[in-house]
């Protein structure tokens, strides 16, 4: 196949599926906004541009190839007679055929192809079906949900908006018992409430609101006959809210950043917001970030002094007035009345599922920014290294190595397991708290060819910030700010140290057997637009660089407790048919489409799947495998779409299910509950309502088998 599309540092106009609608709600029209991060940094770009420049990414097919892993399978994907993207796959464009059963173990399934349903699109010999929707009940009471006779205390019991990350637990001793566990990233008031008025929304249309954000804990009963799960209302059960006590831990605790009217301690927290992906810890808890919570937060602008506001500035909280308007209700979102309100969230939280009458926390330790979400690594020797995203245009990875030994126990319910976690919970508030620096390694630059050593890689390390002691202390690694002043105010600790700004960072997650990290980064349309006000790097004359709407996946082979690591590009997303499309090596006639990667998980055979949010390509966002060895690295394979105007969240991969979250179905600049676009899950005209959505194969069998 030649070389076909635009140069890779050609400027291209950015578009993605996601509707303004979206961006308010969800990340606060961070789109709209200056980029926070104004720091002279290098950029992740120019990294890549050292790689990449005089040459295009990819040889032509016909080409001898030079991979990562090898390569050579043909896995194709078809067409079918649903409404598909005017940039379908290079396979279908082909005319290849489709071979599930040549592909590797858990991904030997028909493709599916790029589409516009309203509904969830999977492969032929597999069923889906709800787990569980918007307003079902979660604990006892809960009543049943009607759009119109909604209210916070009912919303309290109730499965939450806007369900993002998922997480299947087995309860030890019950066969076919799961706890299933979603978070609830935000709200939409428009697709909530009749009537919704946006200038004046009421006081109990936004402790709905409030009472819809958090994380919901459900146990579901599974059978021996298919992947159906039921929820039902079991001891394990719990709603966390807008409302619900966390304790503050770490170095950070008390100090006077974190001391409010409400809270003169500084170790009290009303609620959780905007949580993002997570993961399920080698202990048994959950963990889940706090991203985009400057939305909710007025005035920052305003705050008393320069340093304050710079403060607020480099956290995106500067509007005087807030989308959603909770100010007017509740003063803690008025930082011009309780400015330290804000400095309480944009932390990784756990949650012990298993106790459902347990405090959940907020580490300090961690470092404060947009949490996409935290994900632990186990090393040898029991070293637990914790490993973030920062997901907003230009900025970092984190990670932190603690200074505690994992103690082992099974993660279950039992008196020894929650001891256990106990112990490992305290993991995460000493140790020490680096961010990543990058590097290339390649100087063979040749036109429409790969570097000699057959990769788009180089090396990188992590620069210390703080180290937080076991007595409760914190030192700074970074001149001019205290230790707490690092964990609170983290993303200018970065800027200071010097980090890579990355393509917006989002879930960073170790593979559970290799133990090489894989990060999504999503897409930036500012990298190189050098568009007033958007603080990137000015385009050169000798360096043009295009807007990246399509994303890539990092691999990171790291040291883990030590301080050097290499990276490479796995994927470098988009349609095959373009030249700047890379799969791994992986010949690009034989993958599905991808676009704008978000949330990661790997199945019991090692493969990584991805789920995608804002796919850029005119399709519905999905669900892809993809193979990281052997012949077949880099083969892309897409398992599932979600509805119109939805994102794929979770995901969840066992050897008989695959778990989705589907978030804002629908989701369009006109949608209100009376005019709804889409009607997923229930048909006819219902409203559209946030659903867990599981998929299993039609025989009983494994996935992808």
């Amino acid at each position: 196949m030649p070389l076909l599309g635009r140069n890779l540092l050609a400027t291209l106009d950015f578009t993605s599926s996601r509707s303004h609608r979206t961006c308010v709600y969800k990340c606060g029209d961070a789109c709209s906004k200056p980029v926070p991060n104004t720091s002279d940094n290098v950029y992740f770009r120019d990294i890549v541009r050292k790689e990449f420049d005089r040459r295009t990414l990819l040889r032509g097919a016909g080409t001898a190839s030079v991979v990562l892993g090898g390569g050579g399978l043909l896995a194709a994907c078809g067409q079918d007679s649903s409404p598909t993207a005017s940039t379908s796959s290079a396979a279908a464009a082909s005319g290849a055929t489709s071979d599930a059963t040549s592909a590797p173990v858990g991904m030997r399934f028909d493709i599916v192809a790029p589409n516009t349903r309203d509904a969830v699109t999977v492969p032929t010999g597999y069923s889906s079906e709800v787990v569980i929707r918007w307003g079902d009940p979660v604990v006892e009471g809960a009543g049943q949900w009607s759009v119109d006779t909604q209210t916070p205390a009912a919303a309290e019991k109730q499965f939450g908006y806007n369900c993002d990350f998922a997480e299947l637990l087995p309860i030890a001793g019950q066969d076919n018992r799961f706890l299933l566990v979603a978070s609830h990233e935000y709200t939409t008031p428009q697709q909530m409430f009749p009537g919704y008025d946006v200038d004046n929304p009421t006081e109990d249309q936004v402790r709905t609101e409030i009472a819809n954000h958090g994380l919901s804990i459900v146990e579901v009963e599974a059978n021996d006959s298919d992947g159906h799960l039921a929820p039902v209302i079991g001891r394990y059960n719990r709603r966390i809210h807008g409302e619900t006590e966390f304790l503050v831990t770490g170095p950070a605790a008390g100090h006077d950043l974190l001391t409010t009217a409400a809270d003169p301690s500084g170790t009290r927290v009303r609620g959780t917001f905007n949580n993002c992906a997570g993961s399920v810890t080698p202990w048994g808890t959950i963990l889940s970030g706090e991203e985009n919570v400057d939305q909710y937060f007025a005035g920052g602008a305003r705050a008393d002094g320069t340093t304050a506001q710079e403060r607020f500035a480099r956290y995106g909280m500067e509007d005087d007035e807030t989308a959603r308007k909770w100010e007017r209700f509740d003063d803690r979102f008025d930082i011009t009345k309780e400015p330290n309100e804000a400095h309480r969230f944009n932390w990784v939280v756990e949650i012990d599922p298993w106790d459902p009458n347990s405090t959940p926390v907020k580490h300090t330790a961690l470092g404060r920014f947009k949490h996409e979400a935290a994900a632990v690594h186990i090393t040898s020797d029991g070293t637990i290294v914790s490993y973030s995203g920062d997901d907003s245009r230009f900025e970092y990875i984190y990670k932190f190595v603690s200074s505690k030994k994992f103690v082992d126990a099974p993660a279950d319910s039992g008196q020894q397991a929650a001891r256990a976690r106990q112990e490992n919970m305290k993991a995460l508030d000493e140790g020490v708290l680096y961010v990543a620096v990058f590097e290339g390694n390649s100087t063979d630059f040749r036109e429409n060819s790969l570097p000699d050593d057959g990769a788009f890689d180089g090396t990188g390390h992590w620069v210390k910030l703080a180290t937080c002691h076991a007595n409760g202390s914190v030192a700074s690694h970074v001149k001019g700010m205290s230790g707490e002043e690092v964990l609170v105010f983290t993303r200018l600790a970065a800027d200071k140290a010097g980090a890579t700004k990355m393509d917006r960072p989002e879930d960073v997650q170790p593979h559970p057997a290799t133990g090489r990290i894989y990060a999504a980064l999503t897409n930036n349309e500012y990298r190189g637009a050098a568009r007033p006000g958007k603080h990137d790097e000015p385009t050169m004359e000798y360096a043009p660089v295009k807007e990246n709407k399509n994303g890539y996946v990092l691999e990171m082979d790291d040291d883990h407790a030590g301080e050097n690591f290499t990276w490479n590009l796995l994927l470098v997303c988009g349609d095959p048919q373009a030249a700047e499309t890379y799969f791994g090596g992986f010949d690009k006639s034989s993958v599905s489409p991808i676009s704008c990667p978000d949330n990661l998980a790997f199945d019991p055979h090692g493969n990584l799947w991805v789920s995608t949010d804002g796919n850029a390509l005119e399709s519905n966002d999905g669900l892809f495998a993809v193979s990281l060895d052997g012949e077949s690295r880099g083969l892309t394979k897409q398992f599932l779409t979600v509805p119109a105007g939805a994102e794929t969240c979770g995901p969840v991969v066992t050897a008989t299910r695959v778990l989705v979250n589907v978030q804002h179905p629908g989701e369009d600049d006109e949608a209100t509950v009376e005019t709804t676009s889409s009607h997923w899950p229930d048909g006819g005209r219902s409203l559209a309502r946030p659903s867990t959505v599981v998929v299993w194969k039609d025989d009983a069998k494994s996935i992808g088998s």
